[in-house]
């Protein structure tokens, strides 16, 4: 899942190529620890006081960078929030696809205006839904018009109402139920964001692969980068390791939860740490040919979308300031997340000099499900967007 529309005000709107060339080890080195930009902790501090249990945050300027963290990792134990823990990144994991994608399109292996029904026969059909007319592209940018169910209380009846944290959805039955419903729009007509796009996507990543999606990830991304505390659970409920716990806005713990519905639009684990250094390989073009990095940031934006939207990330303008203070926007690459628990996002300056990446361990699923506000209203967020990116 993503931040929808409520959250995602509050973050933003009030406010094999690959790896050759990226050695980790060596860039770490060149990357000086600093004291965070001026206004970091404030924010994040007024983040945890306006309700938030623990916000915790990465922010980098050129090769100076530093973390941050504020209240509470576990309400129960009373444990801090520190930078290293993690926490689920929801539709952050986005990204990780289509880089894998867009790699395999460097090497030949598909074309993302191959239709769906070439490496997905047969299942996207009915209902006037229809995989011959959908491309691989239209499924990362979000312009196939194929309906999401996970937009649907009902669908999520099993963790809320019955309580079973556990309970595993398969994608097939995530996708069956998605091509039950006519399609919203015919393919490259609108936008709509629709995590069904990105398990499909996923399942084109094992038909041309013959590997498990999961599996290739790992192999070009998250071990050549050294994303150690970077992973990928397919039914384990539970986050092991240092990491934070997560809330409903009735400050239920909502760590225990399947990640099964969500696997490839969403199902990954991360820290703050290791977002930052996969998001700087990619927008600096280290994971992808020329043409592929191109195809990453061409986007797509329609009258009612918020952001300009590329294959897998969004481009923005972040406000800096208001009122007498207001300066000029800073563009930025964004990619986001909110998913029981936990909310995410990660900004990265067009130029590359500064990003930002923030987790507050507060989702409310099923607030989100009615089209209410699903974290707690804060311009301390802001305030840290602006103080870490903006002049």
């Amino acid at each position: 899942m993503r931040v929808r529309a409520g959250a995602a005000a509050l973050w933003a709107g009030m406010c094999v190529v690959a790896v050759s060339g990226f050695l980790p080890s060596a860039a770490a080195a060149e990357r000086v620890s600093a004291a965070p930009p001026t206004g970091v902790r404030e924010g994040i501090e007024q983040a945890v006081a306006d309700g938030f249990p623990g916000v915790v945050a990465y922010t980098r300027r050129g090769e100076r960078e530093s973390r941050v963290a504020a209240g509470l990792a576990d309400t129960a134990s009373g444990e801090r929030a520190r930078p290293d823990q993690r926490f689920r990144i929801a539709s952050n994991t986005k990204s990780f696809v289509s880089t894998v994608l867009l790699q395999l399109e460097g090497e030949g292996r598909l074309s993302l205006d191959d239709s769906v029904e070439k490496w997905l026969p047969g299942v996207v059909r009915g209902n006037g839904n229809d995989g011959r007319t959908i491309t691989v592209r239209q499924l990362l940018n979000h312009t196939s018009g194929i309906y999401d169910p996970t937009t649907e209380p009902e669908f999520f009846a099993p963790y809320l109402e019955r309580q079973d944290r556990d309970y595993v959805y398969t994608p097939r039955e995530v996708i069956a139920r998605a091509v039950r419903h006519k399609p919203l729009f015919a393919p490259g007509e609108r936008w709509n964001y629709s995590n069904t796009n990105y398990l499909l996507a996923g399942l084109v990543i094992e038909a041309a692969t013959h590997h498990s999606a999961p599996a290739e990830i790992r192999r070009r991304i998250l071990d050549p980068l050294g994303l150690k505390d970077t992973s990928f659970p397919l039914t384990d409920p539970a986050i092991h390791g240092p990491h934070l716990h997560g809330y409903d806005l009735k400050g239920q713990d909502v760590t225990r939860f399947s990640p099964s519905y969500d696997w490839t639009a969403g199902a990954m684990v991360s820290t703050v740490d290791d977002l930052a250094r996969f998001h700087r390989a990619l927008f600096a073009g280290k994971l992808l040919r020329p043409a592929q990095q191109r195809e990453l940031l061409t986007t797509v934006q329609f009258p009612d979308m918020r952001a300009a939207y590329g294959l897998g990330v969004q481009r923005m303008d972040l406000p800096c300031g208001s009122g007498p203070d207001t300066r000029t926007p800073v563009g930025v690459w964004e990619t986001d997340g909110g998913g029981p628990g936990f909310t995410s996002i990660s900004l990265t300056t067009v130029d590359g000099e500064r990003q930002l990446v923030l987790a507050a361990n507060v989702f409310d699923l099923g607030a989100d499900l009615r089209n209410g506000e699903s974290i707690p209203r804060s311009t301390g967020l802001v305030k840290a967007q602006v103080a870490a990116l903006c002049d």
